[in-house]
């Protein structure tokens, strides 16, 4: 029987990455996409944090009606928002960024984490910092935000929106720290610069896919 995974989206543009990473497996993949949740969070100062959780709460709810054995989280704000334990389902939750909690938290170096979209900042960082407290892992990280580009990839520029990355990578990358891009947009741009500097650059993409394929036990199309 061939595994179906869930996936929840911020933005239309995450969809191919995760498409193209398990390209090669055999997994079924429903793709649910909703951007406004986003839009009134960081815009609409009526839209309450409790508002948001019940939104997350509620699409997690019927995407695990559609039969799916996991459901992905791709938008780190989203995650933020979510109130596990208000939840009323069995199915797992994958959330994209803590394979790359979990990989960057056995690091030893100085670390550099680039972010997009101010917004996810403080989130993701929080959530870092208490699973490298569960862990006992000590990080020595420093966290840059690249402005005025996350608007970018809203407006469908993504050509655009990759070039501001690899023009700021390209800026750090010879920095004697180990470098990391946080969000699922910005993956393209990262290893774009990697393959062109071969200089490793880490991105939760890469960290998430032999996660979901060890939990999920899915195999390689013949």
């Amino acid at each position: 029987m061939k595994k179906r995974l869930g996936c929840l989206h911020a933005h239309y543009s995450n969809i191919e990455y995760i498409e193209n990473a398990l390209s090669s497996y055999d997994v079924e993949l429903i793709h649910f996409v909703d951007p406004a949740l986003m839009y009134r969070v960081t815009s609409d100062e009526k839209f309450k944090v409790v508002d948001a959780q019940n939104k997350v709460k509620e699409q997690l709810e019927w995407i695990a009606q559609c039969n799916a054995d996991a459901i992905l989280i791709t938008c780190t704000n989203y995650i933020a928002i979510l109130q596990e334990e208000q939840l009323s389902i069995s199915v797992p939750i994958i959330k994209i960024d803590e394979p790359y909690f979990e990989f960057i938290c056995n690091i030893q170096q100085p670390q550099t984490i680039l972010f997009t979209n101010p917004a996810t900042v403080n989130g993701t960082m929080e959530r870092l910092n208490q699973y490298a407290y569960n862990h006992q892992k000590s990080l020595d990280i420093e966290v840059m935000v690249i402005n005025n580009t996350f608007e970018l990839i809203m407006q469908g520029l993504k050509h655009e929106y990759d070039q501001e990355i690899s023009k700021f990578l390209n800026t750090i990358i010879n920095e004697n720290r180990i470098i990391s891009v946080a969000q699922l947009s910005m993956v393209d741009a990262s290893q774009e610069v990697e393959n062109m500097t071969s200089k490793p650059i880490i991105n939760p993409l890469d960290t998430l896919i032999s996660y979901i394929v060890n939990l999920l036990k899915i195999d390689k199309k013949s």
